[in-house]
């Protein structure tokens, strides 16, 4: 209380913090920051819970969903503290964000026109899209596979652009085997999409969803996408498909290839999904890989063995003397093909697969 005083604070509405036992911490420690906007979701009305949803995007949808299920249990003690941090972080941000993409559209279209404002908005805001490409991220992949399988190869390039990477790699299941190849490679080889390509899509959108909306010039693909894409295709559809691709543009290819996935990369992954990988390699191979490896991957494996395993490992493999850099890289190819496999089957995770890395 004395405190209280010294600070100027009425002693009579100071709150008293409470301890947290033990049981509520760990609770508190394990969820998740999605289950904590799902408890923060469910206290609110349901007009305002809907209001908010409908401007996530299908994949938060989904997500926000399954977490406001999964915190059903949850204690009120637990249920009172995430809604104190959120309003204590609440009170320390400034409103000025807040629907600020709206608000801006709004302005320049009474202010421009619907036409003008969105030759100006298409600059200001490129990450904006068509409803009718937008309408396609709440399909699953069978629907949307089945609808544009008979389109121009072009056409779905852009349309798996704007997909989910993951949505996108299950959509070329259903496409026609003999075009996977022709898409990939217009995916990979996509950069600006004109006014007028835009049109021609809309148009097709249209026909589906009777909708409509101004064209305007969009940055869709690129090497980086296509690669993203591949990243989740099963391995037997990844190697005939980039095998058609080589054939249509071999440069082009092996950009993708360079984008994908790589040994580097595994860095990233769990330990676990490490020790998993290692039970499943023969030693020599792995040698081989890590001779040419970046330390942090070649620190990775070595971090996942026991000490005297390790000295043993190292001994090996500085005994093998110099390997060709050809031998190293066909080792690492071969690594990552068992990886790629042991994710497609669930045996280990590869952090970072359709996503940004590093």
């Amino acid at each position: 209380m004395a405190d209280a005083k010294a600070k100027g604070q009425d002693p009579a509405i100071v709150k008293e913090e409470v301890p947290i036992s033990e049981a509520l911490q760990k609770e508190l420690d394990e969820m998740t920051t999605t289950q904590r906007a799902a408890v923060i979701t469910l206290l609110l009305g349901e007009q305002q819970a809907a209001d908010i949803i409908r401007y996530l995007n299908p994949r938060e949808v989904q997500s926000l969903g399954g977490a406001m299920v999964g915190v059903a249990d949850l204690s009120q003690e637990a249920v009172n503290i995430v809604l104190d941090d959120f309003v204590a972080t609440i009170k320390n941000q400034t409103n000025l964000g807040l629907g600020t993409t709206d608000y801006v559209e709004n302005v320049f279209k009474r202010a421009l026109g619907e036409d003008k404002a969105a030759t100006v908005l298409g600059r200001i805001m490129p990450g904006s899209s068509s409803k009718g490409l937008e309408i396609l991220r709440w399909m699953d992949a069978r629907s949307i596979g089945e609808m544009i399988r008979d389109e121009h190869p072009q056409v779905v390039a852009i349309i798996l652009s704007v997909l989910e990477y993951d949505v996108a790699a299950d959509v070329l299941n259903f496409l026609p085997k003999e075009n996977r190849p022709e898409i990939m490679q217009r995916v990979a080889s996509l950069e600006t999409v004109q006014p007028s390509a835009m049109e021609e899509l809309e148009g097709i959108m249209t026909q589906q969803f009777s909708s409509s909306s101004s064209a305007k010039s969009s940055s869709f693909g690129g090497v980086s996408t296509a690669a993203k894409i591949m990243n989740f295709t099963k391995v037997d559809l990844e190697t005939s498909i980039m095998s058609g691709v080589t054939n249509l543009d071999e440069g082009l290819a092996m950009k993708i290839q360079d984008s994908m996935f790589t040994f580097d990369n595994l860095s990233g992954v769990d330990n676990r999904s490490v020790q998993v990988l290692m039970r499943n390699i023969e030693q020599d191979m792995l040698m081989t890989a890590l001779k040419g490896a970046d330390e942090v991957v070649k620190d990775k494996f070595l971090d996942n063995m026991s000490q005297r395993a390790k000295i043993m490992f190292l001994d090996d493999m500085e005994a093998k003397g110099p390997i060709r850099i050809t031998d190293v890289e066909d080792a690492q190819k071969s690594i990552m093909r068992l990886a790629r496999k042991l994710s497609d089957s669930g045996d280990l995770v590869l952090a970072g697969r359709g996503d940004d890395f590093v």
